[in-house]
């Protein structure tokens, strides 16, 4: 059910793919995901997790950079703010 209800709310805002199982989105933020997630939380007060934080770099790079780890275990109309506040917050940094 959360994945229904914020999934359609972030989609137009963030490349962002529903996932088999679990309960985080890993959507891709075009750039820097730590300063993503710190503006994001000093604009919207709503805190997701860098992926650069949970990955390693290797061979291939950092798989985790650029993207952020958006947990889904609050309650629904929580989860729904926060993707509401999340896609305000892309959508005013548009030019």
């Amino acid at each position: 059910a959360k994945f229904d209800a914020v999934l359609p709310i972030l989609m137009p805002a963030l490349r962002v793919d529903r996932p088999l199982a679990g309960f985080y989105l890993w959507p891709d933020v075009n750039g820097d995901d730590e300063v993503f997630a710190r503006d994001l939380y000093a604009e919207e007060n709503v805190i997701v997790l860098p992926g650069s934080y949970l990955g390693r770099d290797g061979g291939g790079g950092n798989p985790g950079r650029g993207r952020i780890r958006i947990s889904l275990v609050a309650p629904l109309d929580d989860c729904i703010s926060a993707a509401l506040r999340i896609r305000r917050f892309i959508e005013s940094r548009k030019p």
